[in-house]
């Protein structure tokens, strides 16, 4: 895996050496990239503020960074994936705008000193077909983690039944085994 564009583009990502993780491929995340940057509904990541949750190996995050976030906080429960996160982070020497933590996605919070605002990008990537994304998008929206005009993307299996309450689906792409969702917060009438 590399990065595909930007600034740290053809920067080779280490992948964590088990098999729960599932890395988001080349293509699908220069696809998701392509839209974000074209999409008119969404935010520029010139200046971003970045989650990349159930991060794996942190690509999603650190494609960002490259593309123009200015921060990204990766959370990941697993051991060997965050230690494959940290060393990408400290190759790369981009450990001034991002933040590694290990508590589950479904405890995402904004903490004093720990970003620079909510999120305008958040990247989840959860294992396939668990229906993980549910409470992580509750909390979300529950603790009002996205910025206004903000978007998640979130990736799961081809086949998955997605019913994201609470959010208004912007785009939903299908390429291979990964179905991805680009989403927005519902705006109250």
């Amino acid at each position: 895996m590399r990065i595909v564009s930007g600034r740290l583009r053809g920067r080779n990502i280490e992948s964590p050496p088990t098999k729960t993780t599932r890395p988001t491929s080349d293509q699908t995340r220069e696809s998701i990239f392509n839209i974000l940057k074209h999409a008119t509904w969404s935010p520029s990541l010139d200046g971003a503020i970045v989650a990349d949750i159930f991060a794996g190996s942190g690509a999603l995050g650190l494609e960002a960074i490259s593309r123009g976030a200015d921060f990204c906080l990766f959370a990941e429960t697993e051991p060997k994936a965050r230690a494959a996160i940290r060393k990408n982070i400290d190759k790369m020497g981009l450990s001034e705008i991002t933040r590694l933590h290990r508590y589950d996605a479904t405890r995402l919070k904004i903490a004093p000193g720990n970003l620079r605002g909510k999120f305008t990008h958040i990247f989840m990537d959860p294992p396939y077909n668990k229906g993980l994304w549910r409470p992580v998008l509750e909390r979300i929206r529950t603790q009002a983690l996205l910025a206004e005009g903000g978007v998640v993307i979130l990736e799961e299996g081809a086949e998955a039944e997605i019913d994201p309450r609470g959010y208004e689906v912007l785009d939903d792409k299908t390429w291979g085994a990964a179905r991805v969702l680009f989403l927005g917060l519902t705006k109250k009438i």
